[in-house]
């Protein structure tokens, strides 16, 4: 017969933090959200990747594009692209993503002097940038000859067949910097000159970089924003085990910084394959998460394979249909502290930490405070951020409510056949996502601090100023039907709605 686990399968909804000592200096200035993103060795760190807050949000067609990649990097978070859609238009969302927070970037508007004013409108169009530099090629990294912003494409009459050394700002005429300038130097330059971009340079004049003043005052703007080496935003991608030998090089080579495995069973030989391969061929030049699991197990195999980090999650996600449709998966508070558990057990075995992911069964913001406290280094969410402004999904009303759309990836809709090619049809037999909508909210930033708001005050009831003292001190009750309505509002009139 089968095995049968022991006890009873857990959801967040049952379970609660008891308080521990708060004390006087454990106030929200003091809490520190940043947690580790992958694979972490005592005997050095300086290779792990980490997170500001511990946010990333789904690989999703309705979830995770370019624009929702970058206001979530702005906030110390990390969204995955998703991998439903061809390798090019991935790609292309990653690049926008790596070329947005122009901390010094590698311009992707580059003209010749001798190119037409028609020709600089389509790419202002394409990319949506209004400053184009001009080379003496039409090159990136040639001699850099001058600049055409928007002001310049302004003029009365213009001519679109007119070339563009008519209308160009000339190198003798621009404020530039040389190659080596720090980004502080940089934007005292531009304060100082009033400028909107400054051309970065080599001693040879070659153009190297783009600074702008915009990217100043979001660095003001988000303290907390999740950057490279380079200072631009960091940004994933999910990949699939199918076309990962051609996706995974030019993911790389659009400047991904790290890759997951998109699977709602990550406990096959599939993605083991595919994990090592990767790890063997790119080592550290690129980390890689595995899952979803939901047992000790499979965590064990996917480590084996050298997943930098684990999702752990099978059917909790709110459109998620794979538990009624299939009979898979676990509750998501038992899978966590099972994991979490074997994760720590490695790490007193062999001094190398794996974070794990919590994807699915967040329904509450207090959910995200019980996750991590029951192990999870972060939490991976698709409902929370499809609520957005900043999430692709269009706007719409249902009566007098609006509402954005939200569908899944084991949907027709996404046609994401990719994860049922062995049943050799090119397309899903059934479904294990439903396509739905969601309540609009509002903007990203507005809603995600109060939810980080909620996590430090439950962290400081809990007396811990870091994720890892909230997850090393954190104690938890099971709660029961009656102490769950207990805790809400109960035995009153509600107030009537006022005109």
């Amino acid at each position: 017969m089968a095995d049968i686990i022991d006890g009873v399968s857990h959801t967040f909804n049952e379970f609660l933090l008891i308080p521990r000592l708060t004390t006087k200096d454990c106030t929200h200035g003091n809490i520190s959200l940043t947690t580790y993103l992958t694979k972490v060795s005592d005997k050095c760190d300086l290779d792990a990747m980490r997170l500001n807050i511990p946010m990333v949000s789904a690989a999703m067609q309705s979830v995770s594009d370019a624009r929702m990649a970058i206001a979530l990097a702005q906030e110390g978070g990390l969204s995955f692209i998703y991998c439903s859609q061809s390798i090019e238009e991935q790609c292309k969302m990653v690049r926008s993503v790596k070329l947005y927070k122009a901390g010094f970037v590698a311009s992707d508007t580059t003209l010749s002097p001798k190119d037409t004013v028609a020709t600089a409108m389509r790419l202002r169009a394409k990319t949506g940038h209004s400053t184009i530099a001009i080379t003496e090629n039409g090159c990136n990294n040639d001699i850099l000859v001058g600049l055409v912003t928007s002001k310049d494409l302004r003029l009365s009459r213009i001519d679109p067949n007119d070339s563009l050394d008519k209308y160009m700002t000339p190198i003798d005429k621009l404020v530039v910097a040389y190659e080596g300038i720090s980004l502080h130097e940089a934007n005292d330059i531009i304060w100082r000159h009033k400028l909107n971009c400054l051309p970065i340079i080599d001693r040879n004049k070659r153009l190297k970089y783009l600074t702008f003043r915009k990217d100043y005052d979001a660095s003001k703007k988000y303290t907390s924003q999740l950057v490279d080496a380079q200072k631009r935003l960091m940004v994933g991608a999910a990949i699939n085990t199918w076309d990962y030998m051609d996706r995974v090089p030019a993911l790389i080579d659009a400047g991904a910084d790290i890759l997951c495995v998109d699977s709602s069973d990550g406990y096959s030989e599939y993605q083991f394959d595919a994990i090592k391969m990767i790890k063997n061929k790119y080592g550290d030049k690129i980390k890689i998460g595995g899952g979803n699991i939901v047992y000790p197990d499979a965590f064990n195999y996917l480590v084996e394979a050298g997943a930098d980090f684990v999702k752990v999650g099978i059917g909790g996600g709110s459109i998620c249909i794979t538990r009624e449709q299939k009979g898979i998966g676990r509750g998501q508070a038992s899978a966590i502290i099972d994991i979490a558990r074997e994760r720590d057990a490695l790490y007193q075995r062999t001094g190398v930490y794996i974070p794990i992911c919590a994807d699915g069964g967040i329904v509450h913001d207090y959910h995200i405070s019980l996750a991590i406290a029951m192990g999870a280094d972060f939490v991976m969410l698709g409902r929370y951020f499809a609520r957005f402004d900043e999430s692709p999904g269009k706007k719409t009303h249902i009566g007098n409510q609006v509402v954005k759309e939200h569908w899944g990836e084991g949907t027709k809709r996404s046609a994401n056949w990719s994860r049922y090619l062995d049943t050799g049809r090119p397309d899903i037999i059934f479904e294990e996502g439903v396509d739905s909508f969601v309540p609009y909210v509002g903007g990203l930033d507005e809603n995600l601090q109060i939810t980080l708001a909620k996590l430090k005050s439950a962290m400081i009831s809990c007396g811990a100023k870091t994720i890892n003292d909230f997850q090393k001190n954190a104690l938890l009750t099971i709660v029961s039907p009656s102490s769950i309505v207990e805790g809400g509002a109960h035995d009153l009139v509600s107030r009537p709605m006022m005109e």
